[in-house]
């Protein structure tokens, strides 16, 4: 019987981390561009309940599931580059230097390519943006959860990466995106990514505080 509780404890446990992989690459793909065509068809048909009832993120899951069944891929790809492209000044930056700092290319992304780098990760030649995009910091954590190198992709560094280049400006852009008049569909992306940072801050709290 215990063993069998201990089983079930462990596979509980590698769930969780497949989810959080998954969200953090789910919205690493949607603040890098609008969605294509097969990715909206995907959200338009998720599931819309969490595991557990009453779920932290089920309400703000559920808004974006409708939001993105309101909607064409043409609609959202409109809203993205509205508030995101264009040319010059976007409406809302995606970048954790101009949170930080107020000014893009500054210190902060500095310390961040000093931390990918000894953590062995780099930026692809074909990537445009700088390594401070937030598509690129949430897909850094997804790898630091779902990566095979334990030394690389364990806890600690996930603490470590998330305290110091995610947490202390994404919340600010969410706002940012969420007070846009523009802001629809992203706002409701913003909404899922704001309370999904709380359960991660919360869940690192907890692991100082059994340490």
């Amino acid at each position: 019987m215990s063993s069998e509780l201990h089983l079930s404890q462990a596979s509980h446990a590698l769930d969780e981390e497949t989810a959080r992989a998954e969200i953090y690459g789910l919205l690493s793909l949607l603040y890098y561009q609008a969605p294509s065509a097969e990715l909206l068809a995907q959200l338009q048909v998720a599931v819309t309940e969490a595991p557990d009832a009453g779920a932290f993120l089920e309400e703000p899951w559920r808004a974006l599931v409708a939001s993105a069944r309101s909607l064409t891929a043409a609609q959202i790809a409109s809203e993205y580059n509205s508030l995101f492209g264009g040319i010059g000044k976007p409406e809302v930056y995606l970048f954790g230097s101009h949170y930080l700092s107020g000014f893009l290319n500054e210190k902060p992304l500095a310390r961040l390519r000093q931390d990918l780098a000894e953590l062995g990760l780099g930026r692809s030649e074909t990537m445009p943006e700088t390594e401070d995009h937030v598509a690129y910091v949430f897909e850094v954590m997804r790898y630091l959860i779902a990566g095979e190198d334990v030394a690389v992709a364990n806890l600690s560094r996930q603490q470590d990466f998330f305290t110091q280049h995610v947490q202390p400006w994404v919340l600010p852009m969410c706002q940012a995106i969420s007070a846009h008049p523009r802001a629809g569909f992203y706002a409701h992306v913003a909404a899922m990514t704001q309370a999904f940072m709380g359960v991660e801050a919360q869940a690192f709290d907890l692991l100082d505080g059994s340490a």
